[in-house]
């Protein structure tokens, strides 16, 4: 009886793990739209939306094209939303301005969650200038 020896295959690599969903790229406005949403937050308020606005257009010029629509809608948002939720205040006194309230903050976390969902799929926002969602 013969033994042949046959030469076995190298191992195969480990695997490393899932490939990560963002990139190195998406990682600025993820923040962005996560320091959007914890303003809710009683501690944090609205500094981190302050935050947010200042890292949105600290990146926004040296975005590629399709990260910068989200950058302007992140911009935009806070913008329009402050404008809605200074409205609303003004008419609590009238007391239409507290459903309106409410009506801001849902607006608000649409919004965030709009682009949330756009960014992890890696399309730029469609109407970042958009003052509807």
């Amino acid at each position: 009886m013969t033994d042949t020896l046959t030469p076995t295959p190298p191992p195969a690599p480990a695997p490393s793990g899932p490939a990560p969903i963002l990139s190195r790229q998406h990682e600025m406005p993820l923040i962005i739209y996560i320091l959007y949403l914890a303003h809710f937050v009683p501690v944090i308020g609205w500094v981190s939306c302050i935050v947010g606005l200042v890292l949105a257009y600290v990146e926004r010029d040296t975005a590629p094209e399709w990260l910068r629509s989200h950058y302007t809608f992140q911009i935009r948002t806070f913008w329009i939303g402050l404008l809605y939720v200074a409205v609303s205040l003004l008419l609590c006194i009238v007391l239409i301005g507290i459903p309106l309230l409410l009506a801001a903050w849902i607006w608000f976390v649409v919004r965030c969650a709009l682009g949330l969902s756009r960014l992890l799929r890696n399309e730029p926002y469609p109407t970042p200038e958009s003052w509807t969602v």
